[in-house]
């Protein structure tokens, strides 16, 4: 009975492990951009079909997008030649460089999920640089392909032009 007792108080700690295992793979089979993702261009599609460099961003435009397993997601995309404040205080910024700090960047948290009969990627957006978007769902076209993915911004009203983001999963 002592021996029986014994051998399952130490066979807890394997079970566990087997246990853990098994969640963490099935945690991994969750969302298909689970990874880190850095952002190859920002661009924008006109009207009339020409694709361009977006111009709120550069041409050198950086980003990090971060999902998990269960697609919960960081992402930032930044124009990196942004201004410095003359001040040096963030506090005490000119009219203009308050202007060119903000819209050099885009960036937002929550889940994103991904809808495949619609090719649609939804971001149920928690918080952002743009308060708009807080506690919004936002539905981007999307294209998957190998460890590329792009997606679309919807064109703002009257503007016609649809903003491009494009990132490759670097892990």
């Amino acid at each position: 009975m002592k021996k029986g007792i014994v051998v399952i108080l130490f066979s807890l700690p394997l079970f566990s492990s087997i246990a853990g295992a098994a969640q963490t793979r099935n945690k991994t089979a969750g969302s298909p951009l689970a990874g880190t993702w850095v952002l190859e261009a920002a661009e924008v599609l006109h009207p009339d079909g020409t694709r361009v460099t977006d111009t709120a961003y550069g041409t050198n435009a950086k980003g990090l997008l971060m999902v998990d397993d269960e697609g919960q997601y960081s992402l930032q995309i930044f124009r990196p030649d942004r201004p410095r404040f003359a001040s040096g205080d963030k506090k005490r910024g000119t009219p203009q460089e308050y202007e060119a700090a903000c819209l050099g960047i885009s960036t937002h948290t929550g889940h994103i999920f991904v809808d495949t009969a619609q090719q649609t990627l939804q971001f149920k957006i928690d918080y952002a640089a743009y308060p708009n978007w807080e506690h919004t769902t936002q539905i981007r076209q999307y294209k998957f392909t190998g460890n590329m993915l792009s997606y679309q911004v919807p064109a703002t009203a009257g503007a016609g032009r649809i903003a491009i983001s494009v990132w490759r999963r670097v892990k």
